[in-house]
């Protein structure tokens, strides 16, 4: 093309971009209009209208809002053109020609029909002859890159780099910023495959550093949003994340592409309440993440099932009546085979035990006068008796001591700061530790499932029921008396055919109108909500998560659809993943399938050969990505005294400062600056500087696993201070050394 024929086309593209703008203006006028009068218009009650309603609507203005909003930051970022010449714009939302029979103006970049710019080669051109991209500043287009598609007998361009690889290098080497930015630009075609792909069950998505595993499981979810938006939006979205350091790295990918009923959390905060961050030591941690506690807490709850070692004296008005071992065994059998949680299973225990003192009661007061034959004496006994041992504060407490009410927080305290009663529940004397309380991440899948185990407090329900109902009844009470002020004239008409309020309307449909309503967005009830499930889970560094972590998350989401993403090289922790059919076979047999990536987009060449090294020491059967770039610069090592080590760091601090981009000092606890490898999982940064790995690699083979992962967070510039000898694995570094 000349650059005649380049500025033609060039001016044409800015006034066609400048056209969508316009439109998108146009668009998020009329929406905002729209939800102005929607926040100030009256409740339309006649029309069966409510205050929840219009608040839906509102919030649905306001996510539609964010979405233009959302747009306007690279509206349009690419054009394909057909065979026959016909062209299509590709963007981040959808805009029609309402004008004209709603023909498409930009698609959307998950609509199919956009699935060829990001899929389409020379050899398969997915009936496409040429491929545009766009390059902008703002709502201006400064440049654009063409692939022409279906060259003859399916050749590939020959020579230099083509346009999508263009696009993407200008992309994987622009300085990092606060958080992950979306791809929706420069998605690669193995990417856009995951990222549509049409599975129900669990998606594992598995790569190594760099493979860009995360941002596409983040672009699925909002491909699922908007081709099953339905089934997915009114319950939402959660993504797991390893801390909360990775999860506001993510935070902004999803709303950038105009999605927001999404929940980010970590596994120490799936518990609403809690926010736990410690971390048991590697055997403990593995006990706990195993299957095997779930027999510890069975066998700890069932040893506070007790049976008396005396009989348990009760005084009634006429008699004294005594719970014994047998009749606290048969309410215990009797109780446990009902299948109910503890809590609730204990109101047949009552009711056993309630019914064995009532009858000898019975026996021993009506002795020589009464019979079962007289029925009304005898149920007008048993009721007084009945109501006697609900109003006995012995009674009471004997069933707190053979069958207590516990809550999950306060029976696992006590189990773990109790030797006896590990011992009793046949738990490792591992597991002991003096402060019950003092959680960690491994105690909050068992909280969890002592939810379920434990079940709530009926008494507590109960009691939350009465209260409903008395404030229901307040409500309508009051209600009635604003109707009887709007029909208070009515013994000053005589026109027999008036209509009245109270013939429109009860008091208690009044009352329910303005009953106070949850306004929370759906991802705060959702975070808040125990047992709120989900349509759809992301979970990310999953080979991090216990066989007790997947219990809970597979609780959390009953459709068990699921993206997983992980690499099992990666895993550090002692209670993970070392085979993804182990972890997802006994939950979604046969409903799971695996994808790789393997192609690296973050890690330049010169820094993923030092990475492999390290990879080769202890996952010897793990091949490494493939880098796609090279940075020009090599990777760097210092040997330093242990009075240097500060003004080494101070150095790479303040030169970092200097450049445009991000940096981060990793290193073992004790380093002042610097970051633990863990805390880095998922993030990436322009210059990395590692401190004393040999001290990272003592940790046997988690040690291996955080070098590897330390090694491979920069993007650009990777240097290594050491007060030790430099392990083996980094020798290759000796032979470049920083000034």
């Amino acid at each position: 093309m000349s650059t005649r024929e380049y500025e033609h086309e060039l001016q044409d593209e800015q006034t066609y971009v400048a056209g969508l703008y316009s439109r998108l203006d146009v668009e998020r006028a009329r929406v905002k209009g729209r939800y102005s009068a929607t926040l100030r218009s009256p409740i339309d009650a006649e029309n069966g209208g409510t205050l929840v309603e219009r608040d839906a609507g509102v919030r649905a203005l306001a996510r539609e809002i964010t979405r233009l909003d959302v747009a306007d930051h690279g509206l349009c970022f690419g054009r394909l053109d057909s065979l026959t010449g016909e062209p299509s714009y590709i963007g981040r939302i959808g805009l029609f020609d309402e004008a004209n029979e709603y023909e498409p103006l930009l698609l959307d970049w998950r609509a199919p029909a956009a699935r060829a710019f990001y899929v389409a080669t020379a050899a398969h051109p997915e009936g496409m002859r040429r491929r545009r991209q766009f390059h902008t500043r703002g709502r201006e287009v400064v440049d654009f890159t063409d692939e022409v598609l279906g060259r003859p007998e399916g050749e590939e361009p020959g020579g230099g780099v083509d346009r999508v690889d263009a696009a993407l290098l200008a992309a994987v080497d622009a300085p990092r910023g606060a958080g992950m930015r979306d791809i929706v630009a420069t998605i690669q075609a193995e990417q856009d495959r995951i990222i549509r792909l049409d599975h129900s069950g669990v998606l594992v998505i598995e790569g190594g550093p760099g493979t860009g595993k995360t941002v596409v499981a983040l672009h699925r979810v909002a491909y699922l949003l908007y081709t099953q938006r339905e089934r997915v939006e009114h319950h939402g979205v959660l993504v797991v994340g390893p801390n909360p350091a990775f999860l506001s790295h993510i935070d902004r990918v999803l709303p950038s592409l105009g999605e927001s009923n999404v929940v980010f959390t970590t596994t120490g905060d799936l518990v609403p309440g809690l926010h736990v961050t410690d971390e048991d030591a590697p055997d403990v941690a593995r006990f706990k993440g195993s299957l095997r506690i779930l027999e510890v807490l069975a066998a700890g709850i069932a040893d506070r099932q007790r049976l008396p070692e005396d009989p348990l004296s009760i005084d009634l008005a006429d008699v004294t009546v005594r719970i014994d071992a047998e009749t606290a065994q048969w309410g215990r059998e009797e109780a446990r085979a009902s299948g109910l949680p503890h809590n609730e299973a204990r109101e047949v225990f009552r009711d056993i035990v309630t019914y064995v003192l009532t009858e000898r009661a019975i026996g021993r007061i009506g002795r020589g006068w009464l019979t079962r034959a007289d029925r009304d004496a005898w149920e007008r006994l048993r009721a007084d008796l009945l109501a006697e041992l609900a109003e006995s504060e012995k009674f009471t407490a004997a069933l707190d001591d053979l069958w207590p009410i516990l809550e999950p927080e306060s029976f696992l305290a006590q189990l773990f700061a109790s030797p006896e009663r590990l011992h009793a529940a046949g738990a490792d004397p591992a597991l002991w530790r003096a402060d019950g309380d003092a959680w960690t991440v491994s105690d909050v899948p068992l909280l969890d499932e002592l939810a379920d185990l434990l079940g709530p407090d009926p008494s507590v329900e109960r009691a939350a029921e009465r209260k409903r109902r008395t404030e229901a009844q307040a409500d309508a009470a009051y209600a009635a008396g604003v109707l009887d002020l709007m029909v208070g004239r009515a013994d000053h008409m005589d026109d027999d055919d008036h209509l009245f309020a109270t013939d429109l309307l009860h008091a208690e449909d009044l009352a329910e109108r303005f009953v106070e309503r949850d306004t929370r967005e759906l991802s705060e009830r959702a975070a808040a909500d125990r047992n709120w499930t989900y349509r759809h889970i992301v979970v990310d560094e999953a080979q991090e998560l216990s066989e007790m972590d997947w219990r809970v998350l597979m609780r959390r989401c009953p459709s068990r659809s699921f993206t997983v993403v992980g690499d099992l090289a990666q895993r550090r922790s002692a209670a993970g993943a070392t085979s993804w059919d182990a972890m997802l076979a006994p939950y979604v047999p046969g409903r799971w399938v695996y994808r790789s990536l393997s192609v690296n987009y973050r890690t330049p060449a010169e820094i993923m050969a030092v990475a492999a090294a390290v990879l080769a020491e202890f996952a010897q059967d793990v091949t490494p990505p493939d880098s796609v770039r090279e940075c020009g610069v090599h990777p760097w090592s210092r040997r330093v005294t242990a009075d240097e080590l500060d003004s080494v760091i101070a150095e790479f601090v303040r030169d970092e400062e200097g450049r445009e981009g991000t940096s981060v000092v990793i290193g073992p606890p004790d380093v002042p600056g610097a970051v633990a490898a863990s805390e880095t999982k998922g993030l990436e940064f322009d210059a990395v500087l590692v401190v004393d790995p040999d001290r990272i690699l003592a940790d046997g083979p988690r040690g291996a696993a955080e070098l590897y992962v330390a090694l491979t967070r920069a993007t650009q510039r990777l240097g290594v201070v050491h007060r030790g000898p430099l392990p083996n694995v980094l020798a290759g570094l000796s032979r470049t050394v920083r000034a």
